[in-house]
């Protein structure tokens, strides 16, 4: 398809349009028809894997030079990778449908019986960069949890997202509901992205997944209600009563597993009762792989770290490198966290209860920790069968958004022939 013929207002207008007529479809789809549509997409993923390898190397191939590597290794898709999108979409059939579930149930003194029940949101437009797993991710969340998506994924993931997005449509076909359920914006315009946000006949709610750049630009544009996914600035604080060597493996792990993730440390807050022993063993276990910039204590205890600039404290990398802030106990450093951080995910690592908990109802964040890595804030790691992203405000979702969080409710009111005087 040459994407440059298409009309970008008109695109979205039509694509908006099905997605409508699929999404009044999917009201009615029963629990069974959802999961074998969820089940045999995971099998034509995994049908089509040579197929979807070549897509994303012509991806890879665009950008190479152009991007870093944590650009490049969020974009890549590998055999593991693949089969993790697939393994993922039968954790997802697998999971409760969240359509339908009373989630309260009330009578009247005049004999009225009220009941909430849950129900989808209906369209969902998705706009997300580089990763082409998210895709997937998405569009199965939408499609068990009742509701349509239009997929606009970042340019440089064009190839990976439409050999994605057939595999979907076809295991919808295969189930008997509507292929136009999951559908992906088929040009690389950007105004694209402009008429989608503002598609509020068609749309119901816009979820962007990105760098601040992109969820800026949507909050700044949208018409459509957002729920947004700002930046991940996530600290881990080492408590003076942390188990040290504990710490550094949570730590390393909390970095360096995947550093382009937005669940990665970014900054490392040690209390000075024992920053001469954290910082040297902390050291040890990164710079080779890590660079650490630290402030001017931090730097006195261990010359391996590089000083760090007033920008660092702001910083979300999404690389090899870490800020080191020394603070001087608890309430001090949950000053500096709650300074700082993006309010995404942050960790205390220490053995003392009470401490925990002080921190982590101090600290405002969508997933505070104790003593477990940033990278456990997941969908999957919280046994959601995946993620459509991780909600950084405060209404209707917060943390990471999985199908319970994509769906809305109603009232059901049963009467006997009551009249209001």
């Amino acid at each position: 398809m040459n994407d440059q013929t298409l009309d970008p207002q008109l695109h979205i207008h039509e694509l908006g349009s099905r997605a409508r007529a699929a999404a009044r479809q999917l009201l009615t789809a029963s629990t069974e028809a959802k999961n074998t549509a969820l089940i045999e997409a995971a099998k034509a993923l995994r049908a089509a894997m040579p197929a979807l390898l070549e897509a994303n190397a012509k991806d890879v191939a665009s950008v190479e030079g152009k991007k870093d590597a944590s650009f490049i290794d969020r974009l890549e898709l590998t055999e593991d990778r693949i089969e993790g999108m697939a393994a993922a979409l039968e954790q997802i059939a697998e999971l409760p449908d969240p359509v339908g579930r009373q989630l309260a149930q009330f009578d009247r003194p005049n004999g009225l019986k009220i009941e909430r029940v849950a129900v989808p949101i209906g369209v969902i437009g998705m706009i997300y960069e580089s990763r082409p797993n998210v895709g997937a991710d998405a569009s199965a969340l939408c499609l068990k949890s009742g509701n349509a998506v239009i997929l606009r994924g970042g340019s440089e993931s064009r190839h990976s997202t439409r050999e994605i997005v057939a595999c979907m449509q076809a295991g919808l076909e295969a189930a008997g509901l509507p292929a136009d359920a999951v559908q992906t914006v088929q040009t690389t315009d950007r105004a694209a992205v402009a008429a989608l946000l503002q598609a509020d006949e068609f749309v119901d709610l816009v979820i962007p997944r990105g760098g601040r750049g992109l969820v800026e630009l949507v909050r700044d544009q949208a018409s459509v209600p957002t729920l947004l996914h700002l930046d991940g600035n996530c600290h881990s604080y080492v408590h003076a009563a942390a188990d040290v060597d504990k710490a550094v493996a949570i730590i390393r792990n909390a970095k360096l597993r995947r550093t382009g993730v937005c669940g990665a440390t970014e900054s490392v807050v040690v209390d000075r009762a024992v920053a001469g022993q954290v910082i040297p063993l902390l050291a040890d276990a990164m710079v080779s792989e890590c660079e650490l910039r630290g402030d001017d204590e931090a730097v006195a205890i261990d010359s391996r770290l590089n000083r760090a600039s007033e920008e660092d404290w702001d910083t979300e990398y999404l690389g090899p490198i870490a800020s080191v802030k020394i603070v001087d106990g608890l309430a001090e450093g949950i000053a500096w966290v709650d300074r700082h951080s993006s309010h995404h995910t942050d960790a205390i690592l220490t053995e003392d209860g009470e401490a925990a908990r002080r921190f982590m109802t101090a600290i405002d964040s969508a997933v505070v920790m104790h003593n477990a890595s940033t990278q456990f804030s997941d969908g999957g790691e919280f046994g959601m069968g995946a993620e459509i992203g991780i909600a950084t405000g405060k209404m209707h979702a917060r943390g990471p958004v999985g199908l319970e969080q994509l769906t809305s409710f109603k009232y059901l009111v049963h009467g006997d022939g009551q009249t209001r005087a």
